[in-house]
């Protein structure tokens, strides 16, 4: 007959509502354990959410850049089989300006020169901004906005005016023009007629001050040559310019002249992202392992401080089976309470994060719902042991600590 009556009680279920019930008995009593117990799995859930959501937020937003900037080419002066410097052409500007998919460019050229607040400052305070001579196309082929002010024109380029980078502008202490406003270059006052915005793709360019090529001319002696060519083309015509940029700059010796594609930069930054996220990702892995063990050791604390009431329970006729799903379910009800707070500390991070960058919020679902899997099967595997073990005690053994 008692043969009989455990077999009954092993084919039994519980209903999910009976096993929701006992199974959050042991968090219900002992709140600040469970709490705790959860946070190491929430720790582990929080940073793999984290590090996928600002990793596709940040890819995104370099992919908005390279959507935007991807068509841009630089070219430069290299040097001889001898190694001695060259420079580009003084008619490099026009001759690119022909190739028929171009459809920007603009040159630059280094003007030996220093940019201070007044004329007292002492020569050695430059503050590293550099003097770079261009013409009024340079914000259009970079893409750069002005902050305050304008840019230079075919009428201010002549006379001794300036445009200042944003990092240049904050070294100066110049945070607006409301107020008309000079500096000292190169022994010279130039009314500063504007302030850029940070260049994303450049970034070179925040830390000069731009000046017309006529002014330096008269002023500093420049030779006309310039130091560097940015132009833009038609995105589907980038590496067909590129291929035929060199022998258009300077037909007479093509291999002195570099051509290079900053986008190939913004490249490399989401390959590194992506090695750096792995490295992250295996620490956050480690800390939900690190979690699972934790509940695997509060479960069986856990029975043993109740073997009273699994023995009770056995002699009222709960069956093994019964005993063995109420400990795995609160490992499991204890593991998705640190997922779901683990996902929504993740989540909140990531938002917050992208926000302030100003990207897109981009959290792959994957996110989600394999953080709360793995926090899942973290606790179904760290419960496995307890909730056996749990089973295994007979009721008259049980029974002997009440």
């Amino acid at each position: 007959m008692t043969r009989r009556r455990e077999a009954a009680a092993g084919a039994s279920r519980l209903s999910r509502r009976d096993l929701l019930r006992v199974g959050s008995l042991g968090l219900r009593s002992r709140r600040v354990r469970a709490s705790l117990s959860a946070l190491g799995i929430s720790i582990g859930i929080a940073a793999i959410v984290g590090v996928l959501g600002i990793s596709q937020s940040s890819k995104s937003g370099l992919l908005a850049e390279l959507g935007q900037l991807g068509n841009l080419l630089n070219v430069q002066a290299g040097q001889t089989a001898f190694g001695q410097s060259t420079e580009l052409p003084t008619t490099a500007e026009g001759m690119v300006s022909r190739i028929a998919p171009v459809t920007n460019v603009t040159e630059i050229g280094t003007v030996s020169a220093n940019v201070y607040r007044n004329s007292f400052v002492p020569a050695n305070d430059s503050g590293g901004i550099s003097v770079t001579a261009t013409d009024p196309s340079l914000p259009a082929t970079l893409g750069a906005s002005l902050a305050y002010g304008t840019f230079l024109n075919a009428a201010t380029a002549r006379y001794p005016a300036v445009v200042l980078g944003a990092d240049a502008a904050s070294v100066l202490g110049i945070t607006n023009l409301s107020n008309p406003t000079q500096v000292w270059l190169g022994d010279h006052w130039f009314t500063v007629i504007g302030i850029l915005k940070p260049v994303e793709l450049v970034s070179e360019m925040d830390g000069a001050a731009f000046i017309g090529f006529p002014i330096a001319e008269q002023y500093f002696g420049f030779d006309g040559h310039p130091t560097e060519l940015y132009l833009r083309s038609v995105p589907s015509e980038v590496n067909a310019v590129s291929a035929v940029l060199p022998a258009t700059v300077d037909p007479a010796d093509p291999s002195t002249v570099q051509v290079t594609q900053p986008t190939d930069f913004l490249k490399a930054e989401v390959a590194a992202k992506g090695a750096y996220n792995a490295l992250l990702l295996a620490l956050g892995a480690v800390a939900l392992l690190v979690g699972g063990v934790g509940i695997a050791n509060v479960m069986v604390i856990s029975v043993l401080e109740r073997r009273s009431e699994i023995g009770l329970r056995r002699a009222l006729g709960a069956s093994r089976r019964h005993v063995a799903e109420q400990f795995l379910a609160e490992a499991l009800l204890l593991s998705a309470l640190g997922g779901v707070a683990g996902t929504v500390i993740g989540g909140a991070a990531t938002a917050m994060y992208a926000l302030s960058q100003h990207w897109s919020v981009v959290i792959p679902a994957m996110a989600f719902y394999g953080g709360i899997g793995a926090a899942l099967l973290i606790g179904a595997i760290a419960g496995l042991y307890p909730s056996m073990r749990a089973a295994r005690l007979s009721p008259t053994e049980a029974l002997r600590t009440v």
